[in-house]
């Protein structure tokens, strides 16, 4: 057990490893209003009564962040960016949904809250990530 503990002991990889899934992951977000546009989005900030503009800065959260943090480059400042992105989007998109639960028993905020906190963890921890 202790050679098992040993060769898992290795923090420097796993933060590397959540950063780097966090980013893949927005990523694919990104893609699709990169692909679709942010149309609805724009209309979900209007509706909330601020300048609709403020929608494109989705872009920022779902695009330009994970890419920052798929390069090592600004780390803190990237993953806050996602968190916050993440914050607007349960707030936007998904404020209904804080008490519903899937046909298959899980949370239907699961993703939302793995991107939020995993966003939290990449910055509290970047100082574990690979030396340069």
């Amino acid at each position: 057990m202790n050679a098992l503990n040993a060769l898992f002991d290795q923090p420097r990889f796993g933060v590397l490893l959540l950063r780097w899934t966090l980013a893949i992951l927005m990523l694919f977000h990104g893609w699709a209003k990169i692909t679709n546009g942010v149309g609805g989005i724009v209309g979900m900030v209007s509706a909330h009564g601020l300048p609709g503009f403020l929608g494109y800065a989705v872009y920022l959260g779902e695009v330009v962040a994970p890419l920052m943090l798929l390069v090592g480059f600004w780390v803190v400042p990237a993953a806050l960016v996602i968190f916050l992105n993440m914050v607007v989007a349960l707030v936007l998109a998904h404020s209904g949904h804080f008490l519903d639960v899937t046909n298959s028993g899980g949370w239907r905020l699961e993703l939302q809250a793995f991107f939020l906190i995993s966003a939290l963890v990449v910055a509290f921890t970047h100082r574990l990530g690979p030396q340069r």
